[in-house]
């Protein structure tokens, strides 16, 4: 089952940057309103304990594409705007639908082009359950990033007066982030724009959990990112938009709500399989000790299908259909 995975791209682009799951490379586009723009890959690689997994799972690169695009257009522009030109190849200027050929199998399904921005430094984490580390730090010290809570909270409750914005530091890969208080945004980044970020975070974490919320699932937790632009009205003034990829399981809790019971930790719809695999055989470390990992195909198959349920349930659509 997992040769069927592509967890590597070999374009005839150059390539800036191969993330965990995602090969960025540069789009070739010299000039128009697309100049510099950016070729975004998503490929079936997994990780998990910073560890990149030897084997992907089949369709999961697909399966995080559409569901990035379905939200993108859900969200943007009505909350922000974001860093999406097309999302896929049969929208791609011709230029580079031409400098693909032969290479449609490797991005077909998931690509996505995008603009070049200045990638703000933070990662815009929203919480609107507590749960993960933050439940973590509430047992603790009572507070989350930083932000004390009422006393007597238990594991999964909704956070009482809405959704917070606990940034975090955005780390080199390989190197772990770390959880900050909001206040620390705007000394990193300044007051105005830390501002900007996290009313962003927070409206678009409301309208997506809203959503959620309708299709059956409750949006625990979310990451966004953010990017800096010329703005479109004065070149000398930045505007900021939403980037990266957006209300994926990789980026965020989803839960069940016919299944949610506060007081205890929720199964969610993401690569738990592959956590709980890799913690039973010893493996959680693996990345510190440099060892490669390789998943059974079972635990590739179950977590194929919990990606595909939730792009499914979320989009009310029939994943290939």
């Amino acid at each position: 089952m997992s040769a069927a995975a592509i967890t590597n791209t070999d374009l005839p682009l150059k390539l800036i940057a191969k993330g965990k799951v995602r090969d960025v490379y540069d789009a070739g586009i010299t000039e128009g309103e697309h100049a510099g723009a950016i070729l975004f890959v998503a490929t079936d690689r997994i990780s998990a304990f910073d560890i990149i997994l030897q084997n992907g799972i089949p369709n999961k690169g697909k399966l995080l594409h559409a569901l990035s695009t379905f939200w993108f257009k859900l969200l943007s522009p009505s909350v922000i705007e974001s860093h999406v030109i097309a999302t896929s190849f049969s929208e791609f200027p011709e230029s580079l639908q031409r400098a693909l050929s032969g290479f449609e199998d490797q991005v077909q399904g998931r690509s996505m082009l995008v603009r070049r921005a200045q990638v703000v430094p933070i990662e815009a984490i929203v919480r609107g359950y507590i749960t993960g580390s933050g439940w973590a730090e509430y047992k603790r010290s009572g507070t989350v990033h930083g932000i004390k809570l009422p006393e007597g909270l238990v594991e999964s409750q909704e956070i009482p007066g809405g959704p917070i914005f606990t940034p975090s530091t955005k780390a080199e890969q390989g190197a772990h982030d770390e959880n900050i208080h909001p206040d620390k945004v705007a000394e990193l980044i300044g007051s105005k724009l830390a501002d900007s970020v996290s009313k962003a975070a927070v409206a678009l974490y409301s309208k997506a959990a809203s959503h959620a919320r309708s299709r059956g699932i409750i949006l625990a937790d979310t990451k966004f990112e953010f990017g800096l632009v010329p703005s479109s009205t004065d070149a000398s003034e930045k505007q900021l938009i939403l980037v990266d990829e957006v209300l994926t399981p990789d980026s965020s809790r989803f839960w069940s709500a016919s299944a949610f019971k506060p007081g205890q930790g929720q199964a969610s719809f993401d690569k738990q399989y592959v956590r709980d695999w890799l913690k039973s055989k010893g493996l959680d470390k693996a990345a510190d000790e440099g060892v490669p990992v390789t998943l059974p195909d079972e635990v590739v198959k179950a977590t194929e299908a919990k990606y595909r349920e939730a792009y499914e349930m979320i989009t009310g659509e029939k994943y290939g259909v």
